[in-house]
């Protein structure tokens, strides 16, 4: 019974993230900008440039699709708003450097081992709260081999996943004194959550790529018990491959997102309650079923994904009734990966590629799609 439930459970969590992921990604930017502060009134025009670069600079953190590409993303932007930042990998209680930009020798921060004991990054990492900071109160073997900024004034910034820090971001202004406290922290969120995004994205998609075990013979006497398992997994470590020599590496085990968790529970509920009253496949064997509704799953995930990334081409295309010419390419390739893996089974014949282009993308109209669609 247990597993029953937590089969039921999974599967309605993969297709919950499956549908929202989309919507995700802008509700993201809009809570992310909200914590921005009003701006101040003012005679001169500057404050909706420094909003649209700020917005470009979280928009290059979302294109990432790999933890390390979303954090490289975060340097590159946060390089924009602090004429120095580096990254630190906190693990066991320990700051080692990961990379950096804007400092005279980059490679300089990788595995430097940040003194946590006091100072700043003590207090930002026990207190999960940006801190600013004097570099006099900064790390001396740090200040001693990469030095300070000309007016002295750093910031230490929390990078905090599950409820945890998992890295630590320094900035200052070095020699030009470019340091945007405020930015920095809205970049530091906006990555925080895309990580968590990304992670449950790569859990739907491992799911959605395992094949299904084989039922157990019936007089085959049972297995031992395994091990319990945790059916949500937790973030994975964007730093895994990171192994400072000086540092012996113990990766902590990090607790389920309660967030996901909810979800989970919601999505079951919702699932039970909202369940058809005829399956469109009963008349189908077990296994021939499970290929269509698994395909039916691969093609909301491919055309997801398609969204995800072309929001501008899919509003300009809906608008223009030309969205096939827009998003052709991205289309084709998806087909052909859908059709890689469905194109020679059961369900090739369900066409649900095809199907969720049209309920997706084009919103079930057709004449969206353009002449050069063909259906």
């Amino acid at each position: 019974m247990a597993k029953e439930l937590q089969e039921i459970v999974e599967r309605a969590v993969a297709q919950v993230l499956e549908q929202q992921l989309p919507k995700l990604q802008a509700e993201l930017v809009q809570r992310v900008l909200a914590e921005l502060p009003a701006p101040a009134a003012s005679a001169e025009p500057a404050a909706a440039p420094i909003s649209g670069n700020l917005v470009q600079a979280i928009s290059g953190i979302h294109a990432g699709s790999t933890q390390k590409e979303i954090l490289r993303a975060l340097l590159d932007a946060g390089n924009s708003y602090a004429s120095r930042v580096a990254l630190f990998v906190v693990r066991g209680g320990a700051a080692n450097g990961w990379q950096a930009r804007g400092f005279s020798e980059d490679e300089g921060i990788k595995d430097f081992a940040l003194d946590m004991s006091a100072g700043p990054a003590q207090h930002a990492y026990h207190n999960r709260i940006a801190v600013p900071a004097n570099i006099a109160e900064m790390d001396p073997r740090f200040v001693s081999q990469f030095g300070g900024p000309a007016n002295e004034q750093i910031l230490i910034l929390p990078l905090v996943l599950k409820d945890k820090v998992a890295a630590l971001l320094y900035a200052d202004g070095g020699t030009e004194n470019q340091l945007d406290a405020g930015s920095l922290e809205v970049l530091v969120m906006a990555t925080s959550a895309w990580l968590e995004v990304a992670s449950l994205r790569k859990q739907a998609q491992q799911r959605e790529m395992a094949e299904p075990v084989p039922p157990m013979p019936a007089m085959e006497p049972p297995p031992p018990a395994p091990a319990p398992v945790q059916t949500i997994s937790s973030f994975s470590d964007p730093f895994a491959s990171h192994a400072p020599k000086h540092v012996a590496q113990a990766p902590e085990p990090e607790p389920a997102a309660a967030e996901v968790v909810e979800v989970a529970t919601a999505a079951a509920a919702a699932s039970a309650a909202a369940a058809p009253a005829t399956d469109p496949f009963a008349g189908l064997s077990a296994e021939d079923a499970d290929t269509h509704r698994k395909a039916q799953r691969f093609a909301r995930l491919l055309v997801d994904e398609i969204k995800l990334y072309n929001q501008a081409k899919v509003n300009e295309g809906r608008r223009n009734k030309d969205l096939y010419d827009r998003l052709k390419e991205d289309i084709e390739k998806s087909r052909a990966t859908f059709q890689k893996r469905y194109g020679s089974t059961a369900a090739a014949t369900g066409d649900y590629f095809q199907k969720e282009v049209v309920r997706s993308l084009a919103e079930d109209d057709l004449s969206v799609m353009g002449a050069n669609f063909k259906h």
